[in-house]
């Protein structure tokens, strides 16, 4: 007995002299670079919460999870288009002469301990990665969030943008199967062909003569796994930088200002907010990696340039570019004895869309004359020109995207191929229009709602019958009334404004509890008495309010 209790006992002088020793070693650093109070106020940095702000987090862990199964993934991909004749494990292909991209991207699925589940993985958090910037972005649109001084970060956001949409359109196009193919033929190659003067020649410094050649899967590769994640992981450095040393954006509230920041700091709240946020994420893309089918190259079979499939559509952050090649009409243009093919111009109305996207800040701040600083949120009705141009923009893309399966839509519904490309194009055009206008006045409309609750109160449902019989609601003030009763109108802040009387708390005490377990019962019955005591305090506001109503009437 009295052994042990010194073998314990040295095993805790053990514990300590290396907590000690690692302390002392701490203390040396710090004495020599002095990084404590550097760390020390990082750590203290105070981030403000809202859902909203949770979209650029999904990019960024949708991310770590590409690199993660990339990784994986390139262990085992050969990117060479040697031919090599199948003789692997899915029997329709055997005897199948394939590129040996091809052959590798089999072997993955079939052959590779949980080669399939990775690769699946990985093409849906590559969905994942451009959705939630896309998301984001119109979050950061609508809210102003791009306003001065955060020009620089949108920019950032829109690149992140634009390479996540090319770094996803080279990675579907790898395995080199009569999907990918096809895409490639129908816009890497064909625009490139069609370019005036330098056409022909760039088009062969890429495929390295006609399509497809035999080096443009390796060059493919080079860019998807080398040079496009390395410059997106310096733009997510240099993003989340500028986030952290300009302060996040918050949405008006109390005690928040242009000057300060209310939130959770970043140790330990918003870290292990972040951390179970990050594990949610890893979990959902594994979830759709092992029970949702995503790109089954084995389906449609190595790429034949003399084939083709039918109903091929991008993934759906390129579906908008497909819809437009298919709406614009074939128009040909001969400068200079050049042929200029519809799809050029297709690419340029791309560059052109991508362009005032980056640019859209500087546009703004050009026409609505704003330079001021800002770090409060606007909700969209208040600035109804800009949400009405996002409205726009959605609808546009809506419309687009539609365009890009109108083949399936005219096979499914029986309808003319032609007739829904008339309808698209004809939508194109007044779609927007029209979702611009209504937008715009469904805007105002918020204003002006917003106004009237500022300067009456909030309906309360009671009626009132005045002494000539006509009936009035009453209204429950927001804030201070003068000598007759009457509200005084407030100042609009930004914030959200109270509609109903269960807003005040006067629908009644919310439950207390979770869904598994109870509150403690000191903490129950605070929460009672304290909900016990704003209704009272609301009904006698009410009865005061009706009094004076009544006394002013008289």
């Amino acid at each position: 007995m009295l052994e042990k209790s010194g073998r314990f006992h040295q095993g805790a002088l053990l514990i300590v002299t290396t907590t000690s020793g690692i302390a002392a070693r701490a203390d040396a650093i710090d004495s020599r670079y002095h990084p404590s109070a550097a760390v020390r106020r990082q750590l203290n940095k105070v981030f403000p919460t809202h859902w909203s702000f949770l979209l650029g987090e999904i990019a960024l862990y949708s991310f770590i999870v590409l690199l993660l199964t990339g990784v994986y993934l390139t262990l085992f991909f050969d990117p060479s288009m040697a031919e090599v004749t199948y003789d692997g494990v899915y029997q329709p292909l055997n005897g199948i002469q394939m590129s040996r991209a091809y052959e590798t991207a089999l072997d993955i699925s079939f052959e590779v301990r949980g080669g399939l589940f990775v690769r699946q993985v990985h093409h849906w958090a590559a969905l994942l990665f451009a959705a939630s910037i896309m998301v984001h972005l119109a979050r950061v649109f609508f809210t102003g969030a791009f306003r001065r001084p955060r020009e620089a970060n949108w920019v950032i956001g829109s690149l992140l943008l634009i390479l996540a949409m090319f770094e996803g359109y080279f990675g579907y196009s790898l395995p080199d199967d009569l999907l990918s193919g096809t895409g490639l033929r129908a816009a890497f190659s064909s625009i490139t062909l069609g370019m005036p003067l330098i056409g022909t020649w760039l088009h062969w410094a890429l495929f390295g003569g006609d399509f497809p050649g035999d080096i443009i899967i390796p060059r493919l590769y080079a860019l998807h796994i080398l040079l496009l994640p390395g410059i997106i992981l310096a733009l997510i450095g240099v993003h989340l930088a500028m986030v952290w040393f300009q302060k996040h954006t918050q949405f008006p509230g109390p005690g928040r200002t242009e000057h300060n920041v209310v939130g959770v700091r970043v140790m330990p709240v918003f870290a292990v907010k972040s951390g179970a946020f990050f594990a949610m994420t890893v979990g959902v893309l594994g979830l759709m990696g092992g029970l949702l089918q995503i790109n089954p190259i084995w389906q449609l079979g190595p790429y034949k340039p003399s084939q083709i499939s039918a109903g091929s559509q991008p993934d759906f952050y390129m579906m908008w570019t497909d819809g437009l090649a298919r709406l614009w009409p074939a128009w040909e243009l001969y400068p200079f004895g050049h042929t200029i093919p519809a799809a050029v111009a297709v690419a340029l109305l791309m560059g052109v869309v991508l362009g005032l996207l980056t640019v859209y800040p500087f546009l703004e701040r050009k026409f609505s004359g704003d330079r001021a600083h800002h770090n409060l949120l606007q909700r969209p009705r208040d600035a109804p020109v800009r949400t009405a141009i996002g409205a726009m923009a959605i609808s546009l893309y809506i419309v687009l995207t539609f365009a890009s399966f109108n083949d399936i839509i005219a096979l499914k519904f029986h309808v003319s191929l032609n007739a829904t490309t008339w309808i698209g194009r004809i939508g194109m055009v007044v779609l927007p229009a029209i979702v611009y206008y209504i937008t715009y006045r469904w805007a105002i409309s918020l204003q002006r709602s917003d106004r009237a609750v500022l300067e009456h109160g909030i309906e309360t449902g009671i009626l009132k019958r005045l002494p000539h019989g006509a009936y009035i609601e009453l209204h429950q003030p927001l804030g201070p009334v003068d000598d007759h009763g009457h509200p005084i109108p407030l100042q609009y802040q930004g914030a959200p404004l109270p509609k109903k009387m269960n807003k005040l708390g006067s629908a009644g005490a919310p439950g207390t509890g979770s869904f598994l377990s109870p509150d403690p019962e000191g903490e129950q019955t605070a929460l009672i008495e304290a909900a016990h005591a704003a209704e009272h305090r609301a009904q006698l506001a009410l009865k005061e309010r009706q009094h004076t109503n009544g006394a002013v009437e008289r």
